[in-house]
């Protein structure tokens, strides 16, 4: 495990220079590995740290809570990706009301150059920061040059002609497009979440229905897709319903997935659950009967079967 810092005062001043790049880092999409792989290969030659620099909560859930994105990723899961990269620690801030308020040279002299001792800066170039996000690349650079320190911008990666980004991926996922999501992500969306607590889930899964607790993270548009759900280490093939299942009454909005290649397995209330979508099926429809339903259920399995037997998992 790498190092992971929640406070500054946890990191002696100045002990080892760094090559540093900041964000929120939600999804840790193509774009953001792009640029922490610059940020790990330069420090590898300066014999320097390699450090990402990100915030809990996301700024805009502090700021303007209302209007606030549904993240990709839980921020453990965001560590974990990180992780990946190469990096050599995490310096994670609580954002709050003190650091909303930081003028960007402050942020700039008291934690880059004073904490972390920046020797070099890789950012995207549409990075803002400070008070108001009043600074920009041309700031930036301006203060590497006073104070003794590189900064290199990248410019967005593209992918099958689509800019990446946190919110492009955000949009794709909300409208139920999982490959253009697994483009930009260089992976496929998942969601960790836990079992449902009132669906009287005991000590061992005997049903191959599973439903996830609420999440308030990004989910994908209402409708039926195709799923591997992770449970305990064990990955189960799926079909997943996203949505109010409107044949029914006053049931409510669920993430329920039917396990196609179940097997009992032992789980209760705090089990970590990984759902990980790979295909939408069809959208979200009310069906004249529950016959009606059933049937389209069949056919929702058999399609499913027929993408994992053409695509292994």
């Amino acid at each position: 495990m790498i190092p992971i810092y929640h406070s500054l005062s946890r990191i002696a001043p100045c002990t080892r220079r760094a090559v540093v790049s900041i964000g929120n880092f939600d999804g840790v999409h193509r774009g953001h590995r792009e640029i922490l792989s610059a940020a790990v290969a330069e420090a590898r030659k300066l014999n320097a740290r390699a450090i990402a620099f990100t915030f809990d909560p996301h700024p805009e859930h502090f700021l303007r809570p209302a209007e606030a994105p549904k993240l990709l990723t839980p921020i453990a899961e965001r560590l974990r990706l990180l992780e990946q990269t190469g990096i050599d620690a995490v310096v994670i801030l609580p954002f709050d009301r003190t650091l909303a308020a930081m003028s960007a040279r402050a942020f700039v002299e008291r934690i880059l150059v004073h904490h972390l001792c920046v020797r070099s800066l890789h950012e995207g170039a549409n990075f803002r920061f400070g008070y108001r996000a009043e600074a920009g690349i041309t700031e930036l650079r301006a203060f590497g040059a006073e104070l003794g320190f590189d900064v290199h911008i990248h410019d967005a990666v593209h992918v099958h002609g689509l800019e990446v980004s946190s919110s492009a991926i955000r949009a794709a996922v909300a409208e139920g497009d999982m490959q253009r999501a697994r483009w930009m992500l260089g992976r496929s969306f998942n969601v960790l979440s836990t079992p449902k607590r009132d669906r009287g889930v005991g000590t061992e899964l005997l049903v191959p229905t599973v439903n996830l607790a609420p999440y308030d993270g990004q989910l994908p548009a209402a409708g039926v897709y195709v799923t591997q759900l992770r449970i305990a280490g064990r990955c189960f093939n799926g079909v997943t319903n996203v949505g109010n299942r409107p044949t029914f009454e006053d049931v409510g909005f669920s993430v329920e997935t039917h396990l196609l290649n179940f097997e009992p397995v032992e789980m209760n209330d705090e089990t970590p659950l990984e759902l990980t979508f790979l295909y939408r099926l069809r959208g979200e429809q009310k069906w004249p009967s529950t016959a009606a339903l059933k049937a389209q259920i069949m056919k929702d399995v058999a399609r499913a079967q027929k993408y994992f037997r053409r695509i292994p998992a």
